[in-house]
């Protein structure tokens, strides 16, 4: 009934097919088929509010599905793609404070130093408008087809910046960020979104999202914070901050790098 749903916390990368057709609980991981038989997805979540039916089901695409299975019998895992910036949706209101003519896209937000985009000439403030020739809807559906793409995968990005179109071509790298959900180590800062990475020659781990109204959020936690260490203790990757945070510390003090700003937050 829909197509390139998103926004629903159910995983990292969101892009499901919604579907009325009928959908029970223990089915994810089967196959949605159309009335040819065809398999056109695989069953993923359904929506029940109050632990019932109400006969909404979301699956994942059968393409998105079949480029991650090559790379699972290839390598044994999902090596996934990555171009390295930080985006958000183009709503109209955005549209119309930056002054962009477009309806739809993915707004660039922040790109990744050394990165993919930033070596292909992509920008803070352009305005994803294609990719490969088709037109893009939202940055949830980009972000999900780059992310099921194998590393070396050669893509041509449509943009529009100050306006004007511009076309650059972008060689998909290595991703080097294990993103994984805040909530899995530390109740304190729900709500993050944390990846390993390196900026400016130091490493440590990024804060890629802040979920709105989290714990994280009331804690201080803001998108594309830099976290250096806990409890006066460095920490270069995600590893790090889970073994301190194993120790169950009643209090932890995060050494925060925002922009050119070194700061402190407090979460208990």
């Amino acid at each position: 009934s829909a197509l390139g749903r998103s926004g629903l916390d159910i995983e990292n990368y969101e892009n499901f097919i919604q579907t009325d057709a009928a959908i029970n609980r223990g089915n994810s991981g089967g196959a949605l088929v159309n009335l040819n038989g065809e398999l056109i997805g695989i069953n993923t979540a359904i929506l029940a509010p109050d632990g019932g039916n109400i006969g909404i089901g979301f699956a994942i695409p059968s393409n998105m599905v079949k480029n991650l299975t090559k790379q699972i019998v290839e390598f044994g895992q999902v090596k996934r793609g990555s171009i390295g910036i930080l985006g958000t949706e183009l709503t109209p209101e955005l549209a119309k404070a930056m002054k962009i003519d477009a309806q739809r896209g993915a707004f660039v937000s922040q790109v990744m130093p050394k990165s993919a985009a930033e070596k292909a000439g992509v920008k803070a403030g352009d305005v994803i408008v294609t990719m490969n020739g088709k037109a893009l809807n939202s940055f949830a559906s980009f972000r999900a087809d780059v992310s099921s793409q194998p590393v070396g995968t050669k893509m041509t990005v449509g943009l529009l910046r100050d306006g004007k179109p511009v076309t650059v071509d972008i060689t998909l790298e290595q991703s080097t960020q294990s993103q994984v959900d805040s909530r899995m180590i530390f109740t304190g800062i729900e709500g993050a979104e944390l990846s390993n990475t390196e900026l400016d020659g130091q490493k440590g781990v990024w804060v890629d999202n802040v979920k709105a109204g989290s714990t994280a959020e009331r804690v201080g936690l803001k998108t594309g914070d830099f976290i250096l260490g806990v409890n006066q203790q460095p920490v270069e990757n995600v590893g790090d901050l889970r073994k301190i945070l194993d120790t169950k510390p009643n209090v932890l003090v995060l050494n925060i790098r925002r922009g050119d700003t070194s700061l402190y937050l407090l979460a208990q």
